[in-house]
């Protein structure tokens, strides 16, 4: 999920993307279809989840150190517990009729010290993955989800250019371990995200930031040819938050380093940007006040099939942020929203993007990169006041059930917002060339 603290300095690579001259695109918008198509039987439906986020029992990290003391704004706790309770939340998933189940292998867990992995905790994903497979889902692997070992971070983190043959080395092993189940891979999540932590909460001078990225893109180049040795025809990525107005400019540099090394482009779509809030920072501060413009998950589609025409698109994380569950100031439910996302996908996949799957994230409520207040949840967990973790489903289970069995949306199925006149989501491109719904 994208990390909170971020947001203004995103927000200012945004607004001077947005004001930098851009051409129009060659070709403009096809006229909208009246009736959709499903998007067929070969379409990835998923949930997305991360290992920090939701297990609980955490071994020493990076990021447990950062909640212990006390740099967020509430305590760990054991999260929602997916440790314990993995088996019945896969079946959550199951009854979903979702095919892909995205989870971390936390190398934390995995390798507490300089070469010495824990056999417990590998057999843990083990047993997690292969409860997915038994429920009928393909597991989608992140190798790094801005968490490392505690004996990393006392090594510089991803300042310490030695970082790179430790990363490898642990991913060769998590490789080694998990080929043979032929899982979707994403190697980093949200790379320019994590150079973020890295800096603003592991206290990495802002002068690295190239050279993180440098490494990280070397790490990914690394395991890439690896994975392929050890699972032919294996697809791998690294996914991008993308950043409304100014994606280039954010992700662009690392995304070009890997670029040859892509089997598929992952994205992560959660909120719009339009000229009416771009200088407002009370609707930008939080998660839940930001404006989430479903109609900017076409536009951020657009843009990379525009990159690299012809490449397998997959949202690897989208969804809508509610405040300790509490109804949203916009009155957007969470089930509209997913309709209307998934109305704007459907678009894109007729308007020719290669759109081959899509993650809701998350499955459950989680530990949002240090408050609990953040809810994304298709179910929900009251982690401070309900000490069972109940899942509580949202509007959204039945919606998502409904959209896994046809495919999609229906065929007249209007969005229940209409696209903004001036969205600034893929740049100029968006608003000089916007998307309609017919009437």
């Amino acid at each position: 999920m994208v990390f909170r603290r971020r947001t203004f300095a995103v927000v200012v690579l945004a607004v001077s993307a947005a004001l930098t001259p851009v051409a129009a695109p060659a070709l403009a918008s096809p006229e909208p279809p009246a009736r959709l198509a499903p998007l067929g039987e070969d379409f990835l439906w998923g949930v997305a989840a991360s290992g920090f986020q939701s297990e609980g029992h955490a071994p020493d990290s990076n990021w447990s150190r950062y909640a212990a003391g006390g740099k967020v704004e509430d305590p760990y706790r054991d999260s929602i517990d997916f440790f314990s309770r993995y088996r019945s939340d896969i079946q959550l998933a199951k009854q979903l009729g979702v095919r892909v189940y995205r989870i971390g292998i936390e190398w934390a867990r995995v390798q507490p010290q300089p070469g010495v992995w824990d056999e417990d905790g590998l057999r843990f994903y083990d047993d997690v993955v292969a409860t997915i497979r038994a429920a009928g889902m393909r597991p989608m692997l992140t190798i790094d989800h801005w968490v490392h070992p505690g004996w990393v971070a006392d090594r510089g983190g991803w300042d310490n250019p030695g970082v790179v043959a430790d990363w490898l080395a642990n991913a060769r092993v998590v490789v080694d371990r998990f080929a043979a189940a032929d899982p979707l891979w994403v190697t980093f999540n949200e790379p320019i995200a994590n150079v973020a932590m890295e800096i603003g909460l592991g206290g990495r001078p802002v002068t690295a930031m190239r050279a993180i990225q440098d490494r990280m893109a070397q790490a990914h180049n690394g395991i890439y040819d690896y994975i392929h040795a050890r699972q032919p025809g294996a697809m791998v990525t690294s996914n991008v938050a993308y950043v409304p107005a100014g994606e280039e400019a954010v992700n662009g540099y690392f995304v070009d380093s890997i670029a040859a090394k892509l089997d598929y482009m992952g994205i992560d779509y959660y909120y719009g940007l339009s000229p009416d809030t771009l200088g407002s920072q009370a609707a930008l501060k939080d998660m839940w006040t930001r404006p989430l413009q479903p109609e900017g998950i076409y536009y951020a589609l657009q843009h990379y099939s525009r990159k690299f025409p012809g490449k397998p698109l997959y949202i690897v994380e989208n969804g809508m942020p509610t405040e300790n569950g509490a109804p949203r100031a916009d009155g957007y439910t969470r089930a509209d929203n997913l309709r209307d996302n998934i109305y704007w996908i459907q678009r894109a996949k007729a308007d020719g993007m290669n759109v081959i799957g899509y993650n809701y994230w998350s499955l459950t409520d989680n530990y949002e990169w240090g408050s609990y207040t953040p809810r994304f949840g298709l179910y929900t967990v009251d982690v401070l006041t309900d000490p069972t973790l109940t899942r509580k489903p949202t509007d959204a289970v039945p919606a998502y059930t409904e959209i896994t069995r046809a495919g999609g949306v229906p065929a007249d199925y209007r969005p229940t917002r209409d696209p903004q006149p001036c969205s600034l989501v893929d740049a100029v491109a968006s608003c000089t060339d916007p998307v309609t719904v017919p009437r």
